[in-house]
């Protein structure tokens, strides 16, 4: 578990917050792949541009890269050994990106670039909703392709879960430690 992909089922199933806690826990670098695409202003870098920029985050031989676009997912998913998707509820995934909006009004959140104020449409809360069961079956049929490729594949689909998995990697990281 060296270079680990964080992907998620939609905007809210807590991938950022899980891989900055992942990032602590086993001191790896953490990319977010919304900092590779927007510049300041929430503008969007050329495809190229945001492709280099992944090549450059995967050349280490521990990272974290957090975020799914699955568009240039082929330039992570060949270095990466390990994967792990959360699957949260729609309806608390939406909670969470409205909780976001709250928290974050008028201010850029951490794991994106300078001057990206947190912003919310319906347009984009009615994609959440509409795509939600097709990204699910996508999704699930990549992590299966992954697994038969022989990466670790860890599907947690609930606050339990990930809280159990982060929980069981700190203590067997003190394991090893004594």
């Amino acid at each position: 578990m060296q270079r680990i992909l964080v992907m998620g089922i939609s905007a809210g199933a807590g991938k950022s917050t899980f891989a900055r806690s992942l990032g602590e826990m086993l001191n790896y670098p953490v990319t977010y792949l919304d900092s590779l695409y927007f510049e300041p202003g929430w503008k969007e870098v050329p495809l190229e541009i945001f492709e280099q920029r992944q090549v450059e985050a995967t050349a280490d031989s521990t990272w974290i890269i957090e975020g799914n676009y699955s568009s240039t997912v082929s330039v992570r998913e060949k270095r990466a050994d390990t994967i792990v998707y959360l699957e949260l509820p729609l309806y608390l995934c939406l909670y969470r990106v409205l909780k976001r909006r709250i928290r974050y009004h008028r201010q850029t959140r951490p794991e994106l670039g300078k001057d990206c104020p947190e912003k919310l449409d319906w347009e984009f809360l009615k994609y959440i909703v509409t795509t939600y069961g097709r990204r699910k079956v996508g999704m699930r049929g990549r992590m299966l392709r992954y697994a038969e490729e022989g990466k670790m594949v860890f599907h947690l689909q609930s606050r339990r879960q990930i809280r159990d998995f982060l929980h069981e990697l700190d203590s067997s990281k003190l394991d090893e430690l004594h």
